[in-house]
């Protein structure tokens, strides 16, 4: 699963305005209603917080990676959101998270989902890359440090 294939200037904002995670989780999700890729916002919003009770997405180093199965996408897709003052996302290290992935995948489908992942993470391991996002100042900066033109 290419990056290049989920990722696209429709779906990254470099400053998240919300300032909750529930804010952030729907700011996230307009971005992919706006481009066209969920039709049924309500339910995905809903298989995400369902996922962020069983454990938070939060992971640390500032990163986090809402996620849920769901029926109101046919196709894996994804959004990518900046906040550079970060907020509470409930983190495994206690810290802000400032960097935000969400994912939707297929309720039926679990290879393009772990790829992507993986994907992502080969990149956001990086403290270097991590900076760059937090430094970025448009949303071809942000596709850059994904690998995306």
């Amino acid at each position: 699963m290419k990056i290049s294939n989920v990722l696209n200037n429709k779906v990254v904002k470099f400053e998240l305005e919300s300032s909750t995670k529930e804010g952030v989780i729907k700011e996230l999700l307009s971005l992919l209603v706006a481009s066209g890729k969920i039709a049924i916002v309500d339910q995905a919003f809903q298989d995400v917080m369902d996922r962020e009770k069983q454990m938070s997405t939060g992971i640390q180093e500032g990163v986090a990676i809402p996620h849920a199965k769901t029926r109101a996408v046919k196709d894996l897709v994804a959004a990518v959101g900046i906040k550079k003052e970060g907020l509470d996302f409930d983190s495994l290290d206690g810290k802000p998270s400032t960097i935000f992935i969400l994912t939707l995948s297929p309720i039926d489908r679990i290879g393009p989902h772990v790829q992507f992942l993986a994907e992502i993470s080969k990149i956001i391991q990086h403290v270097e890359a991590r900076e760059e996002l937090l430094k970025a100042t448009s949303v071809e900066e942000i596709l850059k440090v994904f690998g995306v033109k």
